[in-house]
């Protein structure tokens, strides 16, 4: 973010008789800020030496949780490449010198992925699954689940830009937290409108950093220089992401579930206290001080206290409507377009092919029944994966 850090005003300069002065380390980069502390008796002030002491509010972390989470979506993602085995379960592959780790025909996933047989296997998101068989978990696992090389190579790279400088302003803990949960957020949405897709991938939790960075800004927005200019660059950058989402085969309520959910997080996990309660609570003994400073602005607590009631009554709603099959598009009839745009260019039906099969000796002959095409095969002993992923490419 192009924001720093600002420092307290600057009182009126003391005589070298007369005060002293403490340095305390107040961000990432450990520069020093000088926070000028009231006049001590002039004995006291011959005697105290210039203390360097660090403030454990604004320490610098060293990121390793956000590598972790780098490294095992990319484990997860050979390992569904591994179980996708395209030469034993499809017709043709692409990059078939790779085994069982080549991709799905592009007209099948344009990703360079695996097939959705594959990544249901694995995990990926179903409401029916979650409703009707309560398959909760399918909720989780999905983040870890990518649907190709373009997708997870995206999503990595964006997660190590965001996640890395989260990680060091304000530790493992909580940006662990803000992901998870925003990630969870993501799913909830994502199911309560998407009833007959399936949905996979790790952007929900990431547009969760996005949300918790804006909130971040507004609530210890009396910290920050160049605000006005930061929230602006901040707000460009998520809107032209989610605008990003109106695209075939995106899943845009997830980034809005997880959006959501990350920017009411970030009032909650992200708040700073003032720097007038810092320079009290870090002052050397014999100091006094006029008056008593909140560590906290009254605005960041309310933002905090609304914020997390918020967060607690959305997302539980979410989770009790979703168990109970609700379906949110018979409610707003204009959602859908939150997601996907139909053009003259492209349609936003990606609702999974659906055929009728029939084998005569080698050849088998394919209908789509959502296009009506009809294709004939030579293929003996089809297996059900390879019959899914011709009817999947027939249907597209």
């Amino acid at each position: 973010m192009a924001a720093t850090r600002g420092e307290p005003d600057p009182q009126p300069p003391l005589s070298s008789s007369s005060a002293s002065e403490i340095h305390v380390r107040v961000n990432s980069r450990r520069a020093i800020h000088p926070v000028n502390i009231p006049t001590p008796p002039p004995a006291a002030a011959a005697a105290s030496p210039v203390v360097f002491r660090e403030v454990k509010h604004f320490r610098s972390w060293v990121p390793w949780l956000v590598p972790t989470f780098v490294v095992a979506n990319t484990v997860m993602f050979i390992i569904t490449m591994y179980v996708n085995d395209c030469p034993k379960n499809s017709v043709s592959c692409i990059a078939r010198f790779l085994g069982r780790f080549s991709f799905q025909p592009l007209k099948e996933n344009p990703l360079l992925g695996p097939s959705s047989s594959a990544l249901q296997k694995m995990g990926a998101l179903e409401a029916r699954r979650v409703v009707d068989r309560h398959q909760v978990w399918l909720l989780v696992t999905c983040i870890w689940l990518h649907g190709g090389v373009f997708h997870i190579l995206a999503n990595m790279l964006s997660l190590l830009v965001i996640g890395i400088r989260l990680e060091q302003e304000f530790g493992f803990v909580r940006i662990g937290l803000l992901y998870m949960i925003s990630g969870l957020g993501g799913s909830l949405l994502s199911a309560l409108f998407l009833k007959s897709n399936i949905s996979v991938g790790a952007s929900g939790a990431l547009f969760g950093l996005l949300g918790g960075m804006l909130s971040e800004l507004i609530i210890n927005w009396s910290i920050y220089t160049n605000k006005v200019a930061a929230f602006v660059t901040l707000l460009s950058i998520i809107v032209l992401n989610l605008a990003v989402g109106i695209l075939p085969h995106v899943d845009n309520f997830a980034h809005i579930g997880g959006f959501l959910s990350g920017f009411f997080l970030g009032f909650v996990f992200l708040i700073r206290p003032q720097f007038g309660w810092i320079s009290q609570r870090y002052a050397p003994p014999g100091y006094l001080t006029t008056s008593v400073i909140s560590k906290f602005k009254k605005y960041q607590c309310v933002l905090w206290i609304s914020s997390l009631i918020i967060f607690i009554v959305g997302f539980t709603a979410a989770l009790v409507l979703l168990l109970r099959g609700f379906d949110a598009n018979d409610h707003c009839s204009w959602c859908h377009y939150l997601s996907c745009v139909p053009t003259s260019r492209w349609s936003c039906n990606s609702n999974l092919g659906s055929c009728n099969s029939t084998q005569f000796g080698s050849q088998l002959n394919l209908t789509c029944l959502t296009n009506g095409k009809s294709s004939m095969y030579t293929l003996p002993d089809a297996t059900s994966s390879q019959i899914e992923g011709l009817c999947s490419q027939l249907c597209s």
